[in-house]
């Protein structure tokens, strides 16, 4: 007759509980890293709205342009904050410009000229990635720098026009409009005297 060694049923019981628990630490952090993922693309969503804001700011005056910079200063302020919330989970935003990207980090979506950038080389990435620990969380879309000259060095290597002088504008066939409040920001126009009611 064969008795079990002392201890056997307690290392059995053991090992049961530690594939449970490695089955909900793996859940847990598929859980972790499926919610991090939807967060990314409310992070480019504010990125987007405070370059537009920006946009909108230099365009604009008067009361449009106050608008446009509470706007950007808020959504900037949201950005931190989840930038700061994602940090604090091991989320960071990876930094490749400058660099020869890694095909599992990043992905080339095009290529542009420029003379002084090495060939290879990450110019600007035109969607963020980010690393979870050291895990990529998403993969960057990056344009990579080829050697010539720059875009708006070569704009500006065009011939003169018909003026004859320096780089062309293009010409409006009807005047600019003043905007109701860059009106009311310039001198004010006299007024015509009123007429008295008798």
């Amino acid at each position: 007759m064969t008795t079990t060694p002392p201890g056997t049923d307690e290392l059995r019981k053991l090992r049961v509980r530690v594939a449970a628990l490695s089955r909900k630490r793996e859940e847990a952090v598929t859980q972790l890293t499926a919610l991090l993922s939807a967060l990314l693309p409310l992070d480019d969503l504010l990125a987007d709205t405070a370059n537009r804001s920006e946009q909108f700011d230099r365009s604009g005056g008067g009361r449009t342009g106050q608008l446009a910079v509470a706007v950007r200063q808020q959504t900037e302020a949201a950005h931190r904050m989840l930038r700061a919330e994602l940090a604090r989970h091991g989320v960071h935003p990876m930094d490749l410009v400058g660099k020869i990207p890694d095909p599992v980090e990043a992905r080339a979506t095009g290529v542009e000229p420029h003379p002084t950038a090495p060939g290879g080389t990450v110019l600007r990435e035109t969607v963020t990635g980010f690393r979870h620990g050291t895990d990529c969380l998403r993969r960057a879309d990056v344009v990579l720098a080829v050697p010539g000259p720059a875009p708006a060095a070569a704009e500006q290597a065009t011939p003169a026009g018909p003026s004859g002088g320096g780089p062309t504008r293009e010409r409006r066939n009807q005047p600019r409009r003043t905007s109701r409040s860059r009106r009311r920001q310039s001198l004010p126009l006299p007024r015509k005297p009123s007429k008295r009611h008798r």
